[in-house]
């Protein structure tokens, strides 16, 4: 296109035209913020306060205040002492143990004392103190200073390392609790708070938004996390992620960050995981799973060109065993999973969080793809077994129990060494559950630890393992060394 020179004295008379307007904005601007500030300074000479904000301002102020008062008073402080290594490689090439105090946060989700908290938390703890927020008395005369702590003890009732979760039970009713997730999902770009203790700093609440709703760090695991900006440091593990209506929608559990500090990668368990977990360890001190007894793999390009698939991507049946309740509602090999109880599965650790979350008492329901027709299949589903609930129908309370560990136990013998056939050592006793009931000292073991030893003394039965602990006084040092998922470790603690 050409110009004319009056085209061309056109667009410059209305550059300058333009530079003209944009200069008398700016000074307008400039102005305006000189007479505000000098009302300002009017304002205060006279004594009398600036203009109010704006109602929308007070209004968020006032709804964050609120929602923080709110929430606030059912996240707690958890306490931890027990034994950890040290790092001495300059010095030694031996393992030392040293005892460790941490600290983490929780949110109390049931008013009789039930808390839940990050498993990495408690994991290895030979105590657990809770601190409960005192609720702050605008009286005159008020006898608690506000903020003060009331530190209580805590009994861990379970613990599940695949989705680092554990309960805590506290000797305390008609506490403050929050909610495990809303009506609604969760959606990226919503405003979220985080509530715990970042190094130390009691009841500290940040606020962000909702990053991703299901960032899956590791492939390899199903575990898919809610991500958020909201900052998180050390001391808000366990602590609840929350919406602005006051609802869990997570438990924040870690953070990616090459400094250690929040650099805007925090990550949250979603709340449904948290809950099905929450009920799981109450009412089993573990984690029921379902199976229903069919195989699956990714989808992969070169699988479906080969197979002539549909689809590049997503999960397919590879094997489905014979007379199982997969084969009897009808699912067949090569069939594209689509949904799994209404939820879209396009991957395989989806499809394993799908099972893992699905209640034993219903069936699953399960769309998939078989040629170019979509079917949609009610499949009953099977606990999968863990271990430990068959060795619980071989122990009864006079025979098996421990009174001064506060455990039930049984002798290591051909049967029990061929269900358990990894073990490094073939003698010693088997915890297989702890009694509740009783009060005994916090001593670290748990379900499926084998005890080999006891103050270097070597353990052969239950019957030996009472008999030595009747013969400790209260305040005598204990050192169990027992024997956890393929190691060894010493679990260390003074007789109550």
């Amino acid at each position: 296109m050409r110009f004319t020179e009056e085209d061309k004295t056109l667009r410059r008379v209305k550059g300058v035209v333009g530079c003209i307007l944009a200069v008398s904005f700016l000074l307008g601007i400039s102005a305006f913020a000189q007479s505000e500030k000098a009302e300002d300074l009017q304002q205060k000479a006279a004594g009398t306060h600036p203009a109010q904000p704006p109602p929308v301002l007070e209004q968020l102020n006032s709804a964050l205040e609120e929602l923080t008062n709110r929430i606030s008073p059912a996240v707690v402080q958890v306490l931890v002492t027990g034994y950890g290594s040290v790092e001495n490689s300059k010095t030694s090439q031996t393992a030392l143990l040293a005892r460790q105090h941490a600290l983490g946060a929780g949110v109390i989700v049931d008013p009789d004392g039930y808390i839940m908290t990050n498993a990495h938390v408690v994991e290895g703890a030979q105590r657990i103190h809770v601190a409960l927020p005192m609720p702050a008395i605008d009286m005159p005369n008020q006898l608690e200073p506000v903020g003060k702590q009331r530190i209580v003890d805590a009994h861990l009732v379970g613990l599940h390392k695949e989705s680092d979760l554990a309960l805590l039970k506290i000797d305390q009713t008609g506490l403050p609790t929050l909610s495990l997730g809303g009506a609604r999902p969760v959606h990226q770009g919503e405003l979220v708070f985080a509530m715990g203790s970042p190094e130390g700093l009691q009841n500290s609440v940040t606020m962000g938004v909702v990053s991703a709703v299901g960032r899956q760090p590791d492939p390899s695991r199903p575990m898919v996390y809610i991500q958020t900006d909201a900052p998180i440091n050390p001391g808000n593990s366990g602590g609840p992620l929350v919406d602005s209506e006051g609802y869990v929608v997570g438990i924040n559990t870690f953070i990616l960050s090459q400094g250690g500090g929040s650099e805007g990668l925090g990550f949250a368990i979603p709340a449904r995981v948290v809950d099905f977990v929450y009920h799981s360890l109450r009412k089993y001190g573990h984690v029921h799973r379902v199976e229903i007894k069919a195989g699956a793999q990714e989808i992969t390009l070169s699988l479906a060109e080969g197979l002539g698939l549909p689809r590049t991507w997503g999960v397919i049946i590879d094997d489905i065993t014979p007379g199982g309740p997969a084969e009897s509602a009808g699912l067949k090999i090569r069939d594209i999973i689509l949904r799994a109880d209404d939820r879209p599965i396009s991957t395989l650790p989806a499809f394993t969080a799908a099972l893992y979350l699905h209640p034993l008492d219903r069936v699953l329901k399960l769309d998939v793809l078989r040629g170019k027709e979509t079917v949609t299949l009610n499949i009953p589903v099977l606990e999968m077994k863990d271990p430990m609930d068959a060795l619980t129908t071989m122990v009864d309370s006079q025979h098996n129990l421990v009174p001064r560990l506060g455990i039930l136990g049984l002798d290591l013998n051909d049967q029990l060494r061929s269900v358990l056939s990894d073990l490094r050592d073939p003698s010693g006793v088997i915890v297989v559950a702890r009694a509740a009931e009783l009060i005994s000292p916090e001593t670290g073991l748990r379900a499926g630890d084998v005890v080999h030893s006891i103050n270097g003394h070597s353990i052969q039965s239950v019957e030996e393992l009472r008999v030595a602990t009747r013969q400790l006084r209260p305040g005598d040092a204990v050192a169990l060394q027992v024997e956890r998922d393929g190691g060894y470790l010493y679990l260390a603690f003074e007789m109550e």
